[in-house]
């Protein structure tokens, strides 16, 4: 273990791990999917100051993006969709999904879908609502998902978004192990890597949560590949370059006391909690 990594782990350990569902559902808790569903309500929160429930998911065609074990796809089927569909790159969750659909008697509304956000396999024009929660961050190609999401949505129709920025005290999404805010700031990815693979050492999924967040790169070498570090300046060079103009729009503080640092440039990638959007066919 290098001197980095060393004192790296010495600083991280004087920090709590904040709660996470993979520790839940490996100590036995409370599986995955089903704490996804119970915390379903605050994944829809951001929006209701620009609409209802209702109007979202009430007799519509959804597609949630991101679903991983779909709990809270599940949920927003309860508020009274035609059909729901969850879309997840990894197909190792669909057990997980499908026993909780059936456990909740919404089998006939909910199907799970193995694809990849930039190619979705719907037809132009045919979904009422897409909703990603917490997935903008990890699509390797976004310009491409928000187009797929403008192919595929009815005229009318609303694609609702929400994301960490990068820079967030967690927005480098090792919090299952690693518990110092803002960690990816004051250390490499080199050293992040080595010591998460410490941390996670122990636990019996160690080498799920290991292949879920890293890969290689051709030269060999190590790097997380689950985030793609979008930040908000990104974000809005997206929005410029592709023409979208989101017909709601909103920055989330993390606490109220730092409203005023969420608010000047540049720093404020470090104060934003969520940035929250929504764009209309």
């Amino acid at each position: 273990m290098t001197r980095k990594v060393k004192l790296c782990r010495a600083i991280n350990a004087k920090f709590r791990i904040p709660p996470h569902p993979w520790n839940e559902a490996t100590d036995g808790s409370m599986p995955f999917a089903q704490w996804q569903y119970e915390r379903g309500e605050k994944t829809i929160q951001f929006y209701l100051d620009f609409t209802d429930a209702k109007s979202m998911f009430e007799g519509k065609t959804v597609v949630d993006i991101g679903c991983a074990a779909a709990g809270k796809t599940l949920y927003y089927a309860k508020l009274g969709v035609e059909k729901i569909y969850g879309v997840e790159l990894l197909e190792s969750f669909r057990a997980e999904a499908e026993s909780l659909a059936a456990k909740l008697g919404l089998t006939d509304k909910f199907t799970f879908i193995q694809a990849d956000a930039a190619a979705l396999p719907f037809e132009d024009n045919s979904i009422d609502t897409i909703i990603m929660n917490d997935a903008m961050e990890h699509v390797d190609e976004p310009e491409r998902v928000l187009a797929e999401c403008l192919r595929v949505l009815k005229k009318g129709g609303r694609l609702f978004v929400n994301f960490p920025p990068y820079y967030h005290p967690y927005g480098a999404h090792l919090s299952d192990a690693l518990g110092m805010p803002w960690i990816h700031l004051f250390f490499s990815e080199k050293t992040l890597i080595e010591l998460y693979k410490d941390a996670v050492k122990d636990r019996p999924d160690a080498q799920d949560r290991i292949h879920f967040r890293t890969s290689e790169r051709a030269d060999g070498t190590a790097y997380f590949s689950y985030i793609n570090k979008m930040t908000i300046r990104r974000f809005k060079k997206i929005l410029k370059t592709t023409g979208l103009k989101p017909v709601y729009y909103r920055e989330v503080p993390l606490r109220r006391p730092l409203k005023l640092f969420a608010r000047l440039p540049v720093v404020k990638e470090m104060f934003v909690s969520m940035v929250v959007f929504v764009i209309e066919k």
